[in-house]
C-alpha cells in the first residue's frame, strides 16, 4: 500500500459525481485536552465516524502512528505530539456533474457552481470540490476564491488566479464596494416592492444554522420578480455577508426558501426515530432553491445564467 493522495483524482459519474476512493494521510497534533489519553481512546472519542475496534486494528497495523512511529494500543499521548492516520478515504458524492466555466481571463476565472459541491476542501470533501475539479479537469491552479457559496447553493463563483488579484478583490470587499445578487424560490406570495430586512444574524456552528437573535448586524434587500400564487421568485441583494443570511432573513419575514429544510418550520416527536434531524434515514439530497446570479465591483461585473427553477 502506498500512502499517497493522488494528485489527479479519478472521477466516476453514477447519478452524481464520485471520487474513486484513495489513500490519504490525516495529520494533527495532540491538543492539551487530548493529552493523557490512549491513542485508541483519543480517536474513538474525537473521531466518531469509526468504531473502537477499527482504531485498535489501525494502531496494530501501523495506520495510526505517533511521531511517525508505530505504538501499542495503550500508548498514552502527550501534548503537541504528531499523530498520523493513514486511511482509505471515501468522499461523499455530489449532485453536480460538470462545472461550467463562464469566463476564463488572464487573472480571473468565473464558473457556475452546481449545488451540493463545496467550494474548497472541507470536512469529508477534498477532491470533490470546485477547486479540486477545476484543477483536475482544467488544469486551473492556483485558484483563490473571491467569495464562497454554501455547499447546497448554486451559481456564480469568482476565482482570482494570483495572490495580487485576490488581494485587490479583498480590499474591495472590505471597503464594501461589491454588490451581490441572488435569486430564491420562496413559499407564498412575496410582497410587491423592495423589502429591506435589518436583523442581526447569529450563526451557531454546533447546530449548523443561524438565528436573528443577538448576532452580527446584517441587512438584505428583496424584490419580487414573479409569483404563481403559491411560490415567488425573489431577487435578493445582501448588503452584508453573514452565514446563511439570505436564508434566515427570508424565514424571519415569513417567506422561507421553499425547499430549505433547515429553515422550514417543523415539529419534533419525542418517539420519532428521525427527530430532531430534519432528513429521514436514506434521504436523497436536494439542490437548494438559492442561486447566485451577479457580482459587481467598481470597474467589473460578472454574471451567471438563471437556474431552471427560476
Amino acid at each position: 500500500i502506498v500512502w499517497q493522495t493522488p494528485a489527479n483524482p479519478d472521477y466516476i459519474f453514477r447519478n452524481g459525481r464520485y471520487v474513486r476512493p484513495y489513500y490519504f494521510e490525516f495529520i494533527s497534533h495532540v491538543k492539551n485536552r487530548w493529552a493523557g489519553k490512549t491513542i485508541v481512546d483519543l480517536f474513538t472519542e474525537e473521531f466518531k465516524g469509526r468504531p473502537y475496534e477499527y482504531y485498535v486494528h489501525a494502531v496494530k497495523c501501523g495506520r495510526l502512528q505517533v511521531d511517525e512511529q508505530t505504538v501499542p494500543a495503550d500508548y498514552i499521548v502527550k501534548s503537541s505530539q504528531k499523530i498520523s492516520h493513514f486511511l482509505h478515504r471515501h468522499e461523499p458524492p455530489v449532485l453536480g456533474g460538470n462545472i461550467l466555466i463562464l469566463q476564463n481571463e488572464v487573472d480571473v476565472v468565473t464558473v457556475c457552481k452546481p449545488a451540493s459541491v463545496p467550494v474548497h476542501p472541507c470536512g469529508q470533501y477534498r477532491k470533490n470540490t470546485v477547486v479540486g475539479i477545476l484543477q483536475a479537469e482544467h488544469g486551473l491552479t492556483p485558484l483563490f476564491p473571491v467569495h464562497r457559496l454554501d455547499r447546497l447553493v448554486s451559481g456564480l463563483l469568482i476565482f482570482a488566479k494570483s495572490a495580487d488579484r485576490a488581494e485587490c478583490f479583498r480590499q474591495q470587499i472590505e471597503a464594501n464596494l461589491l454588490q451581490k445578487e441572488y435569486v430564491a424560490k420562496v413559499v407564498g406570495v412575496f410582497p410587491d416592492g423592495e423589502q429591506t430586512v435589518d436583523a442581526n444574524v447569529n450563526f451557531n456552528a454546533r447546530e449548523g444554522r443561524s438565528t436573528v437573535e443577538s448576532g452580527k448586524q446584517a441587512c438584505t434587500k428583496f424584490q419580487r420578480i414573479f409569483t404563481d400564487g403559491n411560490h415567488s421568485i425573489v431577487l435578493c441583494k445582501p448588503v452584508t455577508g453573514r452565514t446563511h443570511q439570505i436564508r434566515v432573513h427570508l424565514k424571519h419575514i415569513g417567506y422561507p426558501i421553499a425547499n430549505d429544510e433547515l429553515y422550514l418550520s417543523f415539529g419534533i416527536d419525542p418517539m420519532c426515530t428521525n427527530c430532531p434531524n430534519l432528513a429521514p434515514v436514506g434521504y436523497d439530497e436536494e439542490a437548494l432553491w438559492l442561486h447566485c446570479v451577479r457580482y459587481t465591483g467598481p470597474d467589473w461585473s460578472y454574471e451567471c445564467p438563471y437556474p431552471d427553477w427560476a
